[in-house]
């Protein structure tokens, strides 16, 4: 994929390479579940905010509205900085392409609000490009278990590291 970001970088496979990462799908001007989930994104930007080791990744799906500037906009008002997490945009064929590929719904529908149909779903992808584990980013509870798969799957990678480390030593 390549995709911009809210600081006009591009965004690709490699940008996420030994890497896991959190995906979502979302739009600005969102009157419903957008809110809720990215407060929960924000929870999970909090706690592994130190953890070179996971990255988020937000495609917005109203290409149109929400330009570059305006996703620089949503991330500082999230009180988001640096390039842990990338709100991007793109070619909106490309981006649906992407919903499907992690198994999220993200359609323009003129009768949902908003004008589009979207999961809430929180998906976690590993450093391999596997789905790991997803959630409904709508609740709490369901994301406090979704972080302890992070934190699994990030413990898996540092025995991997080690492992790594002392084969080729």
């Amino acid at each position: 994929f390549r995709f911009v970001n809210q600081d006009s970088q591009i965004v690709t496979n490699e940008t996420f390479a030994d890497k896991a990462y959190v995906v979502d799908f979302f739009f600005t001007s969102c009157p419903t579940i957008c809110p809720k989930v990215k407060q929960q994104m924000l929870r999970i930007y909090e706690r592994f905010r130190d953890d070179d080791r996971l990255m988020l990744l937000s495609h917005t799906i109203d290409v149109k509205r929400d330009t570059v500037g305006r996703l620089k906009e949503y991330a500082e008002g999230l009180g988001v900085e640096g390039d842990k997490w990338h709100f991007v945009t793109g070619d909106k064929d490309a981006i649906y392409e992407i919903a499907d590929d992690y198994f999220s719904i993200a359609i323009e529908d003129p009768n949902a609000p908003g004008g589009f149909d979207h999961s809430g779903r929180l998906i976690l992808v590993d450093e391999n490009r596997h789905v790991r584990s997803f959630c409904n980013g709508t609740d709490p509870e369901e994301v406090d278990h979704f972080m302890e798969d992070i934190e699994r799957l990030l413990k898996e990678m540092g025995q991997a590291e080690t492992a790594e480390t002392v084969t080729t030593r």
